[in-house]
C-alpha cells in the first residue's frame, strides 16, 4: 500500500515518513522515507496539529496559519490550482481565519 505517516512532537516539530511520490512528506522531493524525518519548512514555526490525507498533508501552526502539501488534484490543497506541492505551502485563502 502507498501510505504515509505524520507525527507531531511536544515541542511543535512535524515529522513524516512513508510513501512520498506526490511530495506529501514535505521534504522537497518525491522519495520514500523509511524512517521519520523532520519537515524542515516548520523549523521556525510551532505546529499544533497535523493531518495525513490521501497523498496530501495539512498542518496548523500556533500562529493560526494552515499549510498544505502533496497531491494537488482537484484543488484539494487549497491553493487555487491543481499543482503538487513538495514542500508545505501556506493556504492564503484561510489567512486571518480563526
Amino acid at each position: 500500500r502507498r501510505h504515509h505517516s505524520l507525527a507531531l512532537t511536544a515541542g511543535g516539530a512535524a515529522w513524516s515518513w512513508g510513501w512520498g511520490t506526490y511530495g506529501q512528506l514535505g521534504h522537497g522531493d518525491e522519495q520514500r522515507q523509511l524512517l521519520p524525518k523532520k519537515v524542515e519548512a516548520f523549523t521556525d514555526r510551532r505546529v499544533v496539529a497535523l493531518s495525513a490525507g490521501l497523498n496530501n498533508s495539512l498542518a496548523l501552526t500556533a500562529a493560526g496559519a494552515v499549510w498544505s502539501w502533496g497531491w494537488g488534484a482537484n484543488g484539494k490543497l487549497g491553493h487555487g490550482d491543481e499543482q503538487n506541492q513538495r514542500q508545505p505551502k501556506k493556504i492564503e485563502a484561510l489567512a486571518g481565519q480563526r
